[in-house]
């Protein structure tokens, strides 16, 4: 059984925003929103870590095409805290995701798949996810 949150056969398209309001478990570890064409390629991996992976309190960044993991992209805060709400805001640009995090700071991450249409969202992990919106 999977723990977490799929979507399927929607549209986030270039020049959309996308809004992810979630909780971090109390006990959290860590956790991951991953955006891509299929279940499979991942254009957009998200993973606010707090004690995960040899990372302490880092939010990390990642593609994964054709069954490997490309090179891990660090940049921007923490804002993560355990049992409280954050929101993650991505604008989908034809070169980049930017994700917004809650304490305003910025992570530019490219569209490595180079698509201008993803249909799956995935949220995984040690968090509840409370609403997302596409705009």
């Amino acid at each position: 059984m999977m723990k977490g949150m799929l979507v399927q056969n929607m549209s986030f398209k270039v020049g959309q925003t996308l809004t992810i309001v979630g909780v971090p478990k109390p006990d959290a570890s860590n956790f991951a929103v991953n955006i891509g064409p299929d279940e499979n390629d991942i254009a957009m991996h998200i993973n606010p870590r707090f004690s995960a992976h040899g990372d302490e309190n880092t939010v990390v960044c990642n593609s994964y095409q054709g069954g490997t993991w490309c090179e891990e992209h660090r940049e921007g805060g923490f804002p993560f805290q355990h049992g409280e709400e954050f929101k993650l805001t991505i604008e989908f640009t034809p070169e980049e995701f930017l994700v917004t995090l809650s304490d305003g700071s910025n992570i530019h991450f490219p569209n490595r798949i180079g698509a201008d249409k993803y249909s799956v969202i995935k949220a995984e992990g040690d968090v509840r996810v409370r609403s997302f919106e596409i705009k």
